[in-house]
């Protein structure tokens, strides 16, 4: 997320004794003030000696945030714009594509988990050879990272959308988890707050741009060894669509199942073949 001291150069009124004042409260970033108790806050600012101008960038950064999320919709709205922006792109697998009705729908964020071996890794190239004809790569190793690449990536799509010119119409993130997983058990509440930031800045992209998002993560222990999706509770309500994957031990046949989906009832599954 933005630092306060980045957004100076666009919001002067977020100056030196603002950040200072934020500093003293542990608030350096935008999430840092997401996180914090704002009663508490805006109580601060009142005490101090400029408290108008401490209030007046409290508000900004408020505007700020709201900012980073797409406003409101009622249903007429979300169905006028799912008939006729948001299409689908196949996965190259019938099998799986039937289970998502069609494939993979733009707008929405798709997750597939599986335990090592599933063939997650082995599903990208496949999506990518059907629905783009260029390729771009990014390596993250951290969450903050990855928040760096988005925004650059919101940023670019910004500057296409005005000259009526977008590329891009999928994005992929191979194993999220490995990201999120390091802040979730050592942050606490801060660590969930940057997980669901970072699920609502792929919703946004996924919906104001029109883009497929697919997600992979990994698998852990549930009910009976039963293995389920990792990330926790917070995390499964999150994406749009949710599919578990396995694999035959020592064959090419690959199982599906579909966890979660917006339109099509859960618990449906399919196998397909993947040839190496």
């Amino acid at each position: 997320m933005a630092s306060l001291k980045r957004l100076e150069t666009e919001f002067p009124i977020l100056d030196r004794d603002f950040q200072s004042f934020c500093a003293l409260r542990g608030i350096f970033t935008v999430q840092d003030f997401l996180i914090h108790d704002l009663q508490s806050l805006v109580a601060d600012a009142e005490q101090q000696t400029s408290s108008e101008r401490f209030m007046q960038a409290i508000n900004q950064v408020l505007c700020v945030i709201d900012g980073l999320h797409r406003p409101w919709s009622n249903g007429v709205e979300l169905m006028e714009d799912a008939q006729k922006n948001k299409h689908v792109l196949s996965t190259g697998c019938e099998g799986m594509d039937f289970l998502l009705r069609g494939g993979l729908h733009k707008g929405q964020v798709t997750e597939l988990a599986g335990p090592s071996s599933s063939g997650k890794t082995q599903m990208q190239p496949i999506v990518l050879q059907k629905v783009m004809n260029s390729i771009l790569c990014q390596s993250v190793f951290d969450i903050f990272s990855m928040f760096d690449v988005l925004h650059c990536l919101e940023s670019k799509l910004k500057s296409q959308m005005c000259r009526g010119d977008n590329d891009e119409i999928l994005i992929i993130i191979d194993s999220i988890s490995s990201l999120i997983t390091p802040i979730l058990g050592s942050s606490g509440s801060q660590g969930r707050a940057l997980m669901v930031s970072a699920m609502s800045l792929l919703k946004k992209l996924a919906h104001e741009y029109n883009l497929a998002v697919l997600v992979t993560n990994h698998t852990v222990g549930g009910d009976g060894g039963i293995p389920k999706p990792a990330l926790g509770e917070s995390w499964k309500t999150l994406t749009h669509v949710r599919l578990l994957l396995s694999r035959d031990c020592g064959s090419d046949t690959y199982h599906v199942s579909l966890l979660k989906h917006p339109s099509a009832a859960s618990g449906k599954a399919a196998k397909f073949i993947i040839n190496n």
